[in-house]
């Protein structure tokens, strides 16, 4: 039996099952209403296939838009496949859901952020707080996805 249950990992799993299904329905039946995502992944994920020209311009990370254009989306259980449009310049995608850092959709103000094991390590290397006399300031910080809403 496992010393501790690994709850980060199976949120992440249901996640990115969330997202899988989600795909899965604009598959068949197409984006409904004012619906559109933002989907930002890693590009140097050994799995992601994209264009050369496409992975010297973004180099680690990149998001796309699924919204008027796409054509060609496959989900499968590992990851999507899709051709969106650059540039007039049709190109083929394919994106493991181990990739994607977030998945928005900005028409319900709908997101996901999957926080990977670098960011855990940046954390752990801060000063432990109790070396420090001042307390902490726990300052929120408020993200608005006005900018995104279609208008």
């Amino acid at each position: 039996m496992a010393k501790s249950i690994d709850y980060g990992n199976l949120m992440h799993r249901a996640m990115r099952g969330l997202i899988q299904t989600v795909l899965k329905d604009v598959s068949v039946h197409g984006l409904p209403g004012a619906h559109h995502f933002f989907i930002t992944f890693d590009t140097t994920v050994e799995r992601v296939e994209m264009a050369d020209w496409l992975r010297s311009r973004y180099p680690g990370e990149m998001t796309i838009v699924v919204q008027h254009w796409f054509e060609d989306l496959i989900v499968t259980d590992e990851g999507f496949e899709i051709t969106l449009n650059f540039g007039n310049q049709p190109e083929h995608l394919v994106i493991p859901f181990d990739a994607v850092r977030t998945f928005v959709d900005p028409s319900v103000e709908f997101g996901l952020r999957f926080e990977t094991h670098e960011d855990d390590d940046e954390d752990d290397e801060e000063d432990d707080p109790e070396d420090d006399p001042t307390p902490p300031q726990n300052d929120a910080q408020i993200v608005r996805l006005d900018k995104f809403r279609k208008q």
